[in-house]
């Protein structure tokens, strides 16, 4: 039998050591997200109804925590909202905003047949994609050129209509949820920083008018692109492999990533404004949520190089760990907004421990 040498035995030794190091403890993850939601669950708050953006970004990250975990207290929580808010969406059936709390509604009915009334999500979907109103034309001197006028609706509404469009088996809504994604690419991606602009005020035209960060770098929302790219995890998850624009959303997910990646601070987190994070020199928990989440889903959908992104995810979810107070409750979130703003270790939405709770419930499945 060959012996080993001593430096062969301490190289093996610190190896093993490295990736013991590497490994993620899982129950500390489950345990952060459950206290997260039970501190938020505590501490209900929204902007105009229960059934609005705000909880409707919060009860997706409880839909994945529950899938990831299968702990009964999110479904537990996702039911009780559900009955309470009788299985509505909100009641602006031309805007984005007020259906992605159907999402839940169509998780619980998955996991739970029978249970959910989906009849309002239904009809809702179908007055947003076939009913007349000034926003599907263009409002004059508006921001609302086209139905998804804002970066943010690339979250609310397609990841809802493909989810839809999965359970009736029918392409049309995947076919209408395309173009109407397309008109927002269109107006609002820029193909060169592989980012999108909140809304046309942030487009550059060439002007000197055309608004821009001090550095002279163009304004880019880190949550707004959460939305997009965390969005964009949740639709190619629901979407169909042979679905004829399928495509297209892979390359955008990839482009998209590579860049976020390359704008992650050194602390882990990624700053309110991501081309000039001078500008707010601190992370911010809800962008870097959605980009924990949508990163750690791309590895382990293969679609992302383990070894590039491991690294990001894990150091991303390091540092959001350390933004949770003992209590629960998840801090440095910026506020209700349009643009970069700052946060501070006070500050928190519901929508943020969404954020929070979708980077666990993707965190949970790497190391498999």
């Amino acid at each position: 039998m060959k012996l080993l040498n001593i430096p062969t035995v301490l190289t093996i030794i610190l190896s093993l050591t490295m990736v013991k190091a590497q490994k993620i403890d899982k129950q500390s993850v489950e345990a952060s997200m459950v206290k997260a939601m039970e501190w938020q669950e505590q501490h209900p708050i929204f902007t105009s109804a229960p059934t609005d953006w705000t909880n409707g970004a919060y009860y997706v990250g409880v839909s994945k925590a529950h899938e990831a975990t299968n702990n009964p207290i999110f479904s537990a929580a996702l039911k009780t909202m559900g009955y309470r808010n009788h299985w509505k969406p909100w009641k602006r059936f031309y805007h984005a905003d007020d259906i992605i709390i159907s999402y839940s509604y169509l998780y619980v009915n998955e996991i739970r047949k029978g249970m959910v009334d989906l009849e309002p999500t239904e009809q809702f979907i179908l007055d947003h994609l076939y009913k007349p109103h000034p926003w599907r034309e263009g409002v004059e001197g508006k921001d609302q050129k086209i139905l998804w006028w804002w970066c943010d609706a690339l979250f609310m509404a397609p990841p809802v209509l493909t989810a839809y469009a999965k359970l009736t088996g029918e392409d049309r809504y995947l076919d209408e949820m395309h173009k109407l994604y397309m008109e927002t690419y269109d107006l609002l991606y820029d193909k060169e920083e592989h980012l999108f602009a909140r809304d046309i005020r942030f487009l550059w035209t060439g002007s000197p008018d055309d608004l821009k960060e001090k550095n002279g770098k163009k304004i880019f929302w880190s949550r707004g692109n959460g939305w997009v790219l965390g969005g964009l995890a949740l639709v190619l998850e629901d979407m169909p492999e042979d679905y004829e624009h399928r495509e297209f959303y892979v390359n955008l997910y990839k482009e998209m990533a590579q860049k976020i990646k390359e704008v992650q601070h050194a602390d882990g987190l990624w700053r309110t404004s991501l081309l000039s994070p001078e500008s707010y020199d601190h992370g911010e928990v809800s962008g870097s949520g959605f980009y924990t989440f949508a990163l750690a889903w791309g590895v382990n959908q293969g679609l992302l190089n383990a070894k590039e992104y491991v690294p990001v995810v894990k150091k991303a979810w390091t540092a959001l760990q350390k933004c949770q107070k003992e209590n629960g409750m998840v801090g440095w979130v910026q506020d209700i907004g349009a643009s970069p703003e700052p946060a501070s270790a006070d500050s928190w939405q519901n929508f943020g421990t969404g954020a929070f709770l979708l980077a666990g419930s993707e965190i949970l499945k790497m190391d498999k």
